[in-house]
């Protein structure tokens, strides 16, 4: 095998993925599967979940598990977390990629304001992209400290990283509201937390942090986006899922308590 090949080789590794049915989460698990990684496919979605294992068990010859997981709830995931451990016997990677929908503070086709903004939303959003992610990373956690290896990788965004550009979106309705701002932030010094606290036992916990994807946005929308960018032009999944590779393979064995920006220079200007 070839060093290339070998650093970034993942075969037969237990991936969990959480937000699987997402917009790029059925990507990450393509590219997965693809590496011959078992990817198992969690989110509120069961359904969409157990079509993604079919397809992946069809299209790669790989052993997936589609679940449908609240993950915001401790005893749903202790229970996923068991259940997987007995089927494979092992877990390998987590890659928390589970986000609560940001649109959710548009209402009758109006951005609300900050001032405006419910606190059913902030509350839910924190309940996925914070809690969840701790109570993924607690349970797995458990398994990986008795392995004595794992890998952990939290999806944040750039906009954990600088403030969302308010002047972007005009009518597009796609603003990036404040709790995925605040939660995003969070999960940046949680990743470098348990970094921190996992130091010397043979497990990695990173983040990526992407720029926007596109996925045939408003127009006048992507061109502003595009604009802010040094490279012009808004991520594709293939951009992202290229980072995510690097940081779940022993490409990064070396790299651990890091935040990987990926957004064409969005942050660098």
């Amino acid at each position: 095998m070839r060093t290339l090949d070998k650093w970034y080789d993942i075969k037969g590794k237990v991936v969990i993925l959480t937000g699987a049915a997402g917009k790029i989460g059925p990507k990450y698990a393509e590219i997965l599967s693809e590496c011959g990684a078992n990817v198992v496919c969690l989110d509120l979605k069961e359904e969409r979940c157990k079509e993604m294992e079919k397809h992946l068990r069809d299209t790669y010859s790989t052993r997936p598990m589609g679940m449908g997981i609240d993950i915001s709830q401790k005893a749903e995931v202790q229970r996923a977390i068991d259940n997987i451990v007995k089927q494979y016997g092992k877990i390998d990677v987590l890659i928390n990629n589970a986000a609560y929908e940001q649109l959710k503070h548009v209402v009758n086709e109006q951005v609300l304001s900050f001032e405006d903004f419910p606190l059913e939303v902030w509350q839910a959003t924190i309940d996925v992209n914070l809690t969840g992610m701790f109570l993924c990373c607690q349970a797995v956690g458990k398994v990986i400290a008795q392995q004595g290896y794992g890998v952990i990788l939290n999806i944040s965004s750039v906009y954990g990283v600088v403030a969302a550009d308010q002047r972007i979106y005009g009518d597009s309705k796609l603003n990036s509201n404040v709790a995925y701002a605040a939660t995003k932030s969070g999960v940046l010094n949680f990743t470098r937390f348990l970094a921190s606290y996992w130091q010397g036992k043979n497990i990695r916990v990173n983040s990526l942090s992407p720029g926007g994807v596109f996925a045939n946005q408003d127009e006048e929308f992507v061109k502003n986006y595009s604009y802010r960018t040094m490279l012009g032009r808004m991520a594709d999944m293939d951009d992202v899922c290229a980072a995510m590779l690097y940081l779940v393979s022993d490409a990064s064995k070396f790299v651990t308590g890091f935040n990987l920006i990926v957004d064409g220079g969005w942050t660098a200007w």
